[in-house]
């Protein structure tokens, strides 16, 4: 048998965090044949010494292992079961692995809907952002066969640090999703109480100075409020694509009767600020809403 580091590796998705990806991958030794509806953004990669692949059916013809890091589910099942999916050249025991951030619930249908395709579906959902994804830093969070992630970690280990077992098929976007709601729910409460304090009469960079050194910081707090402070919201996702975590989230508290009122709470604020116009800009644009409200400027 091929060694890991002989594996051809078919990549899907070469945008914000998949580019840095497939590039690793090149970077450490594999043969990396890659797809993206950009051309532009292939030829990039073929610069660097990848193949480009005519269509997502010509991964699964030349591949032993696929990775995906595209937007949603969406695009996933188009990949592989469009008109010129993976599925229609796919092998028997087909490894498919999901890097990107898809519905939980929808992931673990899926993978059964591959399974009796004959195709192996696990998810493996980082967490890091673009730096890390350069870096090869990020943080891999697997859901599927243990043997299959014995058998991918070469791959693995060429895109991050930290790779941790989440258990079964799924359980790495739910640990993901987790993540994300969490980081989403500081950030709302900062979209509403800097604003205040503002409106009070504190200064918002000494507030921030204090919120940064005190126990009321945050990873959210301290990515994005210098940010704000800056006048910037370019940072990241924009809102529109983060808010798929947070549906994500209440549609499985709905489904397991599982209440989570601080998130439906926070939720209703993302929901306003995108209503204000304001989902194309990163997910600190939410303070603009209660700036607008309390007629007060943080920036």
């Amino acid at each position: 048998m091929e060694s890991g580091m002989n594996k051809k590796i078919g990549f899907a998705g070469l945008g914000q965090m998949g580019r840095w990806m497939a590039l690793n991958l090149i970077k450490n030794g594999f043969p990396v044949i890659v797809y993206d509806i950009s051309e532009a953004a292939m030829d990039v990669l073929a610069a660097e010494g990848a193949r480009k692949a005519d269509s997502p059916a010509c991964l699964a013809g030349e591949s032993d292992w696929i990775f995906f890091s595209l937007p949603d589910s969406d695009s996933v099942e188009q990949v592989v079961y469009g008109p010129e999916g993976i599925a229609r050249e796919a092998r028997d025991g087909q490894r498919i692995i999901d890097l990107g951030t898809s519905n939980y619930l929808w992931t673990k249908a899926f993978a059964e809907r591959l399974k009796n395709d004959g195709m192996i579906f696990s998810d493996a959902p980082v967490t890091g952002m673009e730096d890390r994804a350069k870096e090869a830093t990020l943080t891999i969070m697997f859901g599927g066969e243990k043997e299959v992630l014995a058998e991918v970690s070469p791959a693995l280990e060429a895109l991050g640090n930290k790779i941790v077992y989440m258990g079964g098929i799924g359980n790495g976007q739910l640990a993901k999703m987790i993540n994300n709601v969490l980081l989403n729910v500081h950030l709302a409460a900062l979209a509403e109480i800097l604003p205040m304090a503002v409106k009070l009469g504190l200064d918002p960079r000494e507030t921030s100075r204090v919120i940064n050194s005190g126990s009321g910081q945050s990873f959210a707090s301290r990515l994005f409020l210098p940010e704000i402070l800056n006048n910037s919201f370019n940072h990241g996702y924009p809102m529109d694509h983060a808010y798929k975590d947070m549906v994500n989230a209440v549609e499985i508290s709905a489904r397991e009767k599982i209440p989570i009122p601080v998130v439906h709470s926070a939720l209703s604020t993302y929901q306003t600020a995108m209503r204000s116009g304001y989902g194309k800009e990163d997910k600190g644009a939410m303070i603009k809403h209660f700036e607008k409200l309390l007629n007060v400027k943080i920036r």
